[in-house]
């Protein structure tokens, strides 16, 4: 369990993840260069910091600053120094060449205005041995989450990571309303 005291939006997305338990299931520990595109708030940029220590590195990226603003004061109650933080576009963001052991995308995919080009900076920052992971949203009415119409099916969203040059390794249900998808280089 995270240190960090979950309330408001957090508590209501914990209802559908435990960004710990999910995080460790990928394969996050200590040493790795993890990015979270698309990071909001950190719902699980501050998990990942936390769990990689001192000994990782965490890259966050996102359009609303102030939603990266909310992030960058619960990494410092938290006393985080492992994250590094960006305010702007994924389609235009690339922190590193071949540096990511893991870029994670969190019901976001839909978000991007080019989200071909997003996974195309994904596959530039990814190390050829790291993993892909999106989290989304299956197209199906759930009563909450965004518009149907702008979701992604796990079939959609698998046809562009194959065509931004990874390699689809796996595509399970996690609970009833949403996917992860998980893509090599």
């Amino acid at each position: 369990m995270s240190r960090y005291s979950f309330s408001g939006e957090d508590a209501l997305r914990r209802r559908w993840h435990n960004p710990e338990r999910l995080l460790r299931k990928i394969g996050l520990g200590p040493g790795i260069v993890f990015m979270d595109i698309g990071c909001g708030y950190g719902f699980f940029t501050i998990p990942a910091a936390q769990i990689l220590d001192k000994q990782g590195k965490v890259y966050a990226v996102d359009v609303n600053s102030s939603a990266v603003e909310k992030l960058k004061r619960k990494a410092s109650e938290e006393e985080l120094e492992n994250i590094i933080t960006a305010v702007g576009e994924a389609e235009k963001t690339i922190f590193c060449e071949k540096c990511a052991d893991i870029v994670f995308f969190s019901i976001v995919l839909h978000d991007f205005k080019n989200p071909p080009k997003v996974l195309q900076n994904a596959k530039r920052m990814i190390k050829p041995n790291g993993i892909l992971i999106n989290l989304d949203w299956k197209k199906k009415p759930t009563g909450f989450g965004p518009p149907t119409r702008i979701r992604f099916s796990a079939e959609e969203a698998q046809t562009m990571i194959k065509r931004a040059g990874f390699t689809i390794e796996s595509n399970k249900d996690v609970g009833s309303n949403f996917y992860l998808i998980k893509a090599r280089p």
